[in-house]
C-alpha cells in the first residue's frame, strides 16, 4: 500500500483511510474513529489558491503547535511538569486530536450523533458558543489555544450533509453576537457546503499535500508518535491514550479499572503505531 501510493497509484485520501484501518481505527468506534489532518490555514480569502504554498497547513508539526506562539507554553507545560507520585509521564498536551466528544462536535448535525451529542450532555444540546458553528472560528480557536488541538475527520472531504442543519435543530445562539447557530460557517472561498468539500478534497489531493503529508503520518501514526522523536516534535500526549500504557488486567480493583476504562475511551487514543 506504501508503494502504491509513492506510485500515486491510490489518492492521499485512500491511503489516509487505509493507515487508520492497520491502525485499528474504525467508525464503529467513536473513541477510535478515523483521523485525518487539517491541511489548510487560509479560511478568510475570497479565493483559494492551490498553487500558493502559503495557503496550506504546516503538516511537520503537531495541530497545537502550527502557530509558532503556542510553541513556548507547550514546552514548558512538558518541562515543568512533575507527577508527585511518579506514575504519570510528561506530555505536552493534556487533551486529545481525537477523541468522541470531538467526533459527535464536528457531526452534531446529523444523527446518530445528534442523540449521541445529547446524551452526553446530560438531555439537551451544549451551550451555542462550544456548537461546531463556523470552520473559520474553529480554525482560529485552534491557533489561539495549544489546549485545542482537534484534527479533522474524514467527512471533511465527502460529506457536506454535516455542514447543514437538514434537521432544523434547535441549537441556540452565540452569547457575544446573539448570532443563531444554524448552518455551519463557511470559509469565503466556498460557496456552499458542496462547493467546500469539493475544493477541501482538492486540496488534500493538491501538490503540496502530495509533496508534505508524510510528515503528518509521521507525527500521528510512524516514529514521531512516542519517544525521544516525539518529545523533540513536542508531540507527547497524557500517558493513558497510548496502547499498552496501561495494564488493565492487572488492576483487581474493580472501581479503579472502570474509571481508567471510562477515561481512556473518553478521552481520546493514539493510534497504534505502525
Amino acid at each position: 500500500i506504501f508503494q502504491k501510493w509513492v506510485n500515486r497509484e491510490i489518492s492521499n485520501f485512500d491511503y489516509l483511510i487505509q493507515l487508520n484501518t492497520m491502525a485499528g481505527r474504525t467508525y464503529n468506534d467513536l473513541a477510535q474513529y478515523p483521523v485525518f489532518p487539517w491541511i489548510l490555514r487560509d479560511y478568510t480569502s475570497e479565493e483559494l489558491d492551490l498553487n500558493n504554498p502559503a495557503v496550506f497547513r504546516d503538516l511537520s508539526k503537531p495541530i497545537g503547535v502550527v502557530n509558532e506562539k503556542n510553541a513556548k507554553t507547550v514546552k514548558e507545560k512538558y518541562e515543568n511538569f512533575e507527577d508527585p507520585l511518579g506514575m504519570i509521564d510528561k506530555f505536552h498536551y493534556g487533551t486529545h486530536y481525537s477523541n468522541a466528544a470531538g467526533v459527535m462536535h464536528y457531526l452534531i448535525r446529523v444523527e446518530p450523533f445528534t442523540t449521541l451529542h445529547i446524551q452526553l450532555q446530560s438531555g439537551r444540546f451544549d451551550c451555542a458558543d462550544r456548537q461546531f458553528h463556523s470552520i473559520p472560528a474553529t480554525w482560529q480557536a485552534l491557533m489561539d489555544n495549544p489546549n485545542d488541538v482537534k484534527e479533522l475527520i474524514p467527512e471533511f472531504f465527502y460529506f457536506p450533509e454535516f455542514l447543514e442543519n437538514q434537521n432544523g435543530f434547535n441549537l441556540g445562539q452565540l452569547q457575544m453576537s446573539k448570532e443563531v447557530v444554524n448552518n455551519v460557517v463557511l470559509p469565503k472561498w466556498a460557496h456552499s457546503p458542496e462547493d467546500f468539500i469539493y475544493k477541501h478534497r482538492k486540496a488534500l489531493e493538491s501538490e503540496y499535500v502530495s509533496a508534505h503529508l508524510h510528515e503528518w503520518i509521521d507525527l500521528i501514526f510512524g516514529y514521531k508518535q512516542r519517544g525521544p522523536a516525539a518529545v523533540e516534535a513536542l508531540n507527547v500526549f497524557y500517558y493513558c491514550t497510548y496502547e499498552g500504557a496501561v495494564d488493565l488486567d492487572a488492576l483487581t480493583d474493580e472501581k479503579e479499572r472502570k474509571a481508567l476504562e471510562g477515561m481512556i475511551n473518553n478521552f481520546g487514543q493514539t493510534p497504534c503505531q505502525l
